[in-house]
């Protein structure tokens, strides 16, 4: 098994809260480990790689994976490839220009929370879960 890469999301997104249940009922080796960008863990994650959340806060679930930051589609494309299956067949993708793949993920980033709207605070894991969630 590869080390365990980290989901970094929205914690009071709705659609990026589905995105983790849907990440983690299909991660059965567990590989993933997931961080609120919120989160004390989150932002510091993100310092470690020279980031921070701009002043409109959360806009992309972001993929850290041996070292390296990955964003927008392409981070959602190599989650994709990692859980196997048929959604492994997402990440032939990635032939897609860059930019042309960040626009539409950028559309829907932007509609968000008009669409699927959002939460007072972030998702607390269940005990079950909670090792698989940075503090």
């Amino acid at each position: 098994m590869t080390a365990p890469a980290t989901i970094l999301f929205d914690g009071v997104c709705n659609l990026c809260n589905g995105f983790v249940q849907f990440v983690i009922q299909r991660d059965a080796p567990g590989h993933f480990r997931f961080a609120s960008l919120q989160s004390a863990a989150g932002q510091a994650l993100l310092a470690e790689h020279g980031l921070r959340l701009g002043p409109a806060g959360p806009e992309t679930v972001m993929l850290v994976e041996r070292g390296r930051i990955f964003t927008h589609s392409t981070a959602v494309l190599r989650i994709a490839r990692q859980l196997g299956g048929p959604w492994a067949l997402l990440y032939a993708f990635i032939v897609v220009p860059k930019p042309l793949r960040d626009a539409a993920y950028r559309f829907v980033a932007r509609h968000r929370y008009q669409w699927f709207g959002q939460r007072e605070a972030c998702m607390l894991p269940t005990p079950e879960l909670r090792q698989r969630f940075l503090a």
